[in-house]
């Protein structure tokens, strides 16, 4: 392998992959090309998730050894092929970036090439930024909470999405947590689709009082946090097949639902995961079939405020929403 690169042919382009021997992943030996290859075997699956939706670049130079050095990166590089494509995306701040957008393999290659180990498209496609095609539930565990509580919330998620018509496809984190994703309908601004997420979040937590909660402030925070804010503009979750920045090379796995009460997350790995996909395919394959309406958990969140539950606090960069409480810790709130 020569040292100063290796050019791929993909999708009719030459891709040049630098320093393909460089270590990413010190624990198990993985390589830049190791990475490379891991993303080449899944790229269908990889492709499900990001095709057409702008992406931010999470880039990790020196591997999983040199956190320090990684840094976030949402325009795409000035100096780059003229076959990458492109879409000009809006923060609340008002500023716009022109971001990656992830279409084929050879695209796929360029990112990791960066030293993207995992992925982070957005909720929307490209012919329609504001407007998600896709709801996510993030569920994040604290601290000492054992993964059965995190499987637990899971399934209940799942119950509250076919109650509302919709059809969840969970997936590993490829950390602690699961994450579920239902396809949603593009007719809803991001504000509107987390209004719906806040509302499927509070129900889950209400069937699973002291396990789930929609508590934003850390310090409130008891179980798995039901993070409805991963729906606001300009916040990503690494997409599905994404290999996660951590010494064990774990992925973000799309699972089928029976395997959810038992899944291990540590086994899920970039040595594993494409066994397991040429094996039994891909749990996910059918998620572009199943567009659902946010009618009936917005029906839902008009009940909960009816009864008295407004807003809850954004992320700390949003504008201060009309009907948001305090965008202050409770203990702070306390003291003044």
């Amino acid at each position: 392998m020569p040292a100063a690169g290796e050019v791929l042919e993909l999708d009719g382009r030459e891709v040049t992959v630098s320093n393909p021997g460089k270590v990413f992943f010190p624990g198990p030996g993985f390589t830049k090309m190791d990475l490379v290859r891991y993303y080449l075997a899944v790229a269908d699956g990889v492709l499900r998730g990001c095709r057409e939706r702008p992406g931010t670049l999470y880039r990790w130079p020196n591997g999983v050894q040199a956190p320090d050095d990684a840094f976030f990166q949402k325009r795409v590089p000035r100096h780059r092929p003229q076959w990458l494509q492109t879409a000009t995306v809006y923060f609340p701040s008002g500023r716009s970036a022109e971001m990656l957008v992830i279409n084929d393999r050879a695209a796929l290659v360029w990112a990791v090439n960066l030293g993207c180990i995992d992925l982070n498209p957005w909720p929307v496609r490209r012919a329609d930024l504001d407007h998600p095609d896709e709801l996510r539930i993030d569920l994040d565990p604290t601290p000492g909470v054992p993964f059965a509580r995190v499987r637990d919330t899971a399934l209940v998620a799942r119950e509250v999405l076919q109650e509302h018509g919709l059809v969840g496809f969970p997936k590993t984190s490829g950390k602690r947590g699961i994450h579920i994703y239902a396809r949603i309908e593009p007719v809803h601004g991001f504000t509107t689709v987390r209004r719906a997420a806040l509302a499927l979040a509070r129900e889950i937590e209400r069937r699973l009082p002291g396990v789930a909660t929609t508590a934003w402030w850390k310090e409130e925070r008891r179980g798995v946090f039901v993070d409805y804010n991963q729906n606001a503009r300009d916040r990503t979750i690494a997409s599905a097949y994404s290999v996660r920045p951590v010494p064990q090379a774990t992925v973000s796995c799309p699972l089928a639902w029976h395997e959810v009460a038992d899944v291990e997350p540590a086994e899920l790995t970039l040595a594993t995961v494409p066994d397991r996909v040429a094996r039994d395919g891909d749990p996910a394959a059918a998620i572009d079939d199943h567009p659902g309406s946010l009618a009936s958990l917005l029906e839902l969140a008009d009940r909960d405020e009816a009864g008295g539950l407004g807003d809850a606090p954004w992320p700390p960069h949003f504008p201060k929403g009309e009907r948001e409480p305090p965008r202050v810790q409770p203990s702070r709130r306390r003291q003044e």
